[in-house]
């Protein structure tokens, strides 16, 4: 799954994001695990998935910029693959 999904988040907000694997999951499969590569200048402060979300939370950011945050699942049946969603800090 390589869509790439588009957000806006304030500098000072500590706000959470979730990738929702369902589409691309057979119906008998599962995350069992989920990985972030996030950029410098972004922070991420927490993570965690469950059976079919992948969540993470973002603090910080410089205005004007636009970050790429790139989810990694690894599913009980041995499938892996990469989303990746874009963030644009705006003071709101």
């Amino acid at each position: 799954m390589t869509a790439l999904t588009h957000f806006t988040k304030d500098p000072h907000g500590i706000v959470d994001y979730t990738v929702r694997w369902t589409s691309w999951l057979p119906s008998d499969d599962t995350i069992s695990s989920s990985s972030w590569t996030v950029p410098a200048g972004i922070v991420k402060t927490s993570e965690s998935n469950d059976t079919v979300d992948a969540i993470i939370f973002l603090a910080s950011g410089t205005v004007g910029q636009i970050y790429e945050i790139t989810n990694r699942i690894i599913t009980a049946g041995g499938r892996q693959n990469d989303q990746t969603i874009s963030i644009l800090i705006e003071e709101k």
